[in-house]
């Protein structure tokens, strides 16, 4: 198992715990010997929102540390040297990570990049025109020609920032949110 699988593995019962899916987790940077300080990556959502507000970060950042400081101090290292935590909602132009993304965001404009070529290339971006469940394949149109992509090739996949996605996005919940006052001037 690589090390982000495990941190995956980790990770997930934390966010159910709180009530939350998963959504993806990415270790950025470069090694302990390069300058780059890396960051581990955690996406979460409500289910019934696909947004997480900022006490919904700050409550599944700390639960995340925890766990992860108690199994370093039991002697599982699973981040060598200095990483830093970020936990955030997928946002609009989201990542399509699970077969129920392409699913839940059909009709909708997408970047998917696959690990090896499929028809001779490896990036598509068109509409999300189906996914089938049974075999597991996503279908995206581009140029009118609709490819048929299998899930498990899928390397990197989001969706594209569209005027109908933004339509289409549940509104923002704005709770905890400052409210801004104006000042008059004399």
């Amino acid at each position: 198992m690589t090390a982000i699988a495990r941190i995956a593995e980790i990770v997930e019962p934390e966010a159910r715990a709180l009530g939350y899916d998963l959504v993806r987790v990415v270790l950025y940077g470069k090694s302990e010997v390069g300058d780059e300080e890396r960051t581990l990556q955690v996406m979460a959502e409500r289910p019934d929102t696909g947004q997480l507000l900022i006490d919904d970060c700050a409550a599944l950042s700390h639960r995340i540390s925890d766990r992860l400081d108690a199994l370093e101090d039991a002697g599982e290292v699973l981040i060598e040297g200095a990483y830093r935590l970020e936990v955030s909602s997928p946002g609009i132009d989201r990542p399509l990570t699970r077969p129920k993304d392409f699913a839940a965001w059909i009709g909708h404009e997408a970047r998917i990049e696959l690990r090896e070529l499929l028809d001779k290339r490896k990036r598509f971006r068109g509409d999300l025109t189906g996914f089938d469940a049974d075999t597991n394949t996503i279908s995206i149109e581009e140029d009118a020609v609709v490819y048929t992509v299998p899930f498990d090739l899928v390397d990197n996949a989001k969706l594209i920032l569209t005027d109908k996605l933004i339509v289409a996005s549940r509104p923002i919940d704005m709770t905890g949110a400052d409210t801004i006052v104006e000042e008059q001037e004399d």
